[in-house]
C-alpha cells in the first residue's frame, strides 16, 4: 500500500450508494476503510457524524454531503479539521420551487383545481411576475443563481447581505444590508430566504421586519429558525404577508400540532426545496480532493465562527 494513500469512511443515509460512485472515480491514493480510528477523510450528512465525531482519531477533513452543517456548529464539538460542504448545486432546484409556488399562487392554479371538481368555469384575474419585485436574502450561490432567473423573468432583483455591497458580475440590481431588511422588504412582492443558520440570522424575520411587507409572498429555505413564528402569524394575519411558503423549521418533521399546520395562508413543504444528489455530491468530493491530495489548500471551508 502506498505510504501516501488517504483512508475515507462513508457515513450517509445512502452508504452503498456513495461508495461505488466514489469507487467508479478510482480516485488517486485513496481508499475506502470502515473504520473510523484510521480515516483521515469522512464523507458524511452532518447529523448522522455529529454524535460520532470523536471516534474518527485521525480526521483531517470532512466533506458534507448538505449544504448546512448545523449538526457540526455546535460549541461542545471539536473542531480540529477542515470542513466543506456542497455549494453551487441547489440554485436551479430552489427556482423551480421559488416560481412553481409564485407562479401557480399569481395565476390562481389551485382554485382552478377546486372549480374543475366543481365543474365551475370562472376566469380569475391574474398577475404577471414581470411586473414583480423579488428580494434575496443571501447573495452566494443559490442567492446569484435566483436572481438570474428573475432576471430571465422580467423581475427586478434586490439582494440583501451582511456587507451591503454587490459580488462581482451581481445579477442584482439593487443590494442591501442586512440592517436595511424591513426597508428590501417593503419593496417587494417576492422575498426569498436563502439564509445560513448562525447566531445573526436567528429570528430575523421578526415581527418588525415582516409588518414592513405590503401583500408580500414569503419563501424560506434557508433555516426553519431565521423566522419568528409568532411574527409571522401576525404578518400574514394583517395582511403585510399574503402567504408563507415554508420548507425548513427549526424542529423536523414539524410536529402534528403545530399552528402552521393549519394555517390557510401557509404551505407547507417537507424540507424538499432542493436535494442532494449522490451524483453531484462526489463530483463536489472528488473536485475538493484532488487539490486537497496533491497539498493544494481546500477552497469553500467553513469557517466555525461565522457557522458558513
Amino acid at each position: 500500500m502506498n505510504i501516501f494513500t488517504k483512508k475515507l469512511y462513508i457515513l450517509t443515509e445512502q452508504n452503498e450508494t456513495y461508495q461505488k460512485l466514489v469507487e467508479s472515480l478510482e480516485l488517486p491514493n485513496l481508499e475506502l476503510t470502515n473504520n473510523k480510528q484510521q480515516a483521515e477523510v469522512v464523507l458524511a450528512a452532518p447529523p448522522l457524524l455529529a454524535s460520532h465525531l470523536d471516534e474518527f482519531d485521525s480526521l483531517q477533513w470532512v466533506q458534507s454531503i448538505y449544504a448546512g452543517v448545523d449538526a457540526l456548529m455546535k460549541d461542545s464539538l471539536r473542531r480540529d479539521y477542515l470542513l466543506t460542504n456542497v455549494k453551487g448545486i441547489f440554485g436551479q432546484q430552489i427556482a423551480e420551487y421559488v416560481f412553481g409556488f409564485a407562479i401557480g399562487h399569481y395565476r390562481h392554479f389551485e382554485q382552478y383545481r377546486t372549480q374543475q371538481q366543481e365543474q365551475s368555469w370562472n376566469p380569475q384575474p391574474y398577475q404577471t411576475l414581470d411586473a414583480k419585485t423579488i428580494t434575496i436574502v443571501g447573495t452566494g450561490t443559490i442567492g446569484i443563481h435566483l436572481a438570474r432567473v428573475s432576471k430571465a423573468f422580467g423581475i427586478r432583483t434586490i439582494g440583501v447581505n451582511t456587507r451591503g455591497l454587490p459580488t462581482s458580475d451581481s445579477p442584482f440590481d439593487d443590494i442591501y444590508h442586512i440592517d436595511e431588511l424591513s426597508s428590501a422588504i417593503a419593496k417587494s412582492d417576492i422575498v426569498v430566504s436563502t439564509l445560513p443558520n448562525t447566531r445573526a440570522t436567528i429570528g430575523i424575520f421578526n415581527q418588525e421586519v415582516l409588518s414592513a411587507g405590503k401583500g408580500v409572498l414569503l419563501f424560506n429555505v434557508g433555516r426553519g429558525n431565521s423566522i419568528c413564528q409568532n411574527g409571522l402569524i401576525e404578518a400574514l394575519d394583517n395582511g403585510s404577508i399574503e402567504h408563507a411558503f415554508l420548507d425548513v423549521f427549526e424542529q423536523e418533521p414539524l410536529e402534528p400540532s403545530h399552528s402552521y399546520w393549519q394555517h390557510p395562508k401557509i404551505t407547507i413543504t417537507p424540507h424538499i426545496a432542493a436535494l442532494s444528489f449522490p451524483e453531484q455530491v462526489v463530483d463536489i468530493f472528488a473536485h475538493h480532493y484532488k487539490h486537497w491530495e496533491q497539498g493544494y489548500t481546500l477552497h469553500d471551508c467553513i469557517n466555525f465562527d461565522k457557522g458558513y
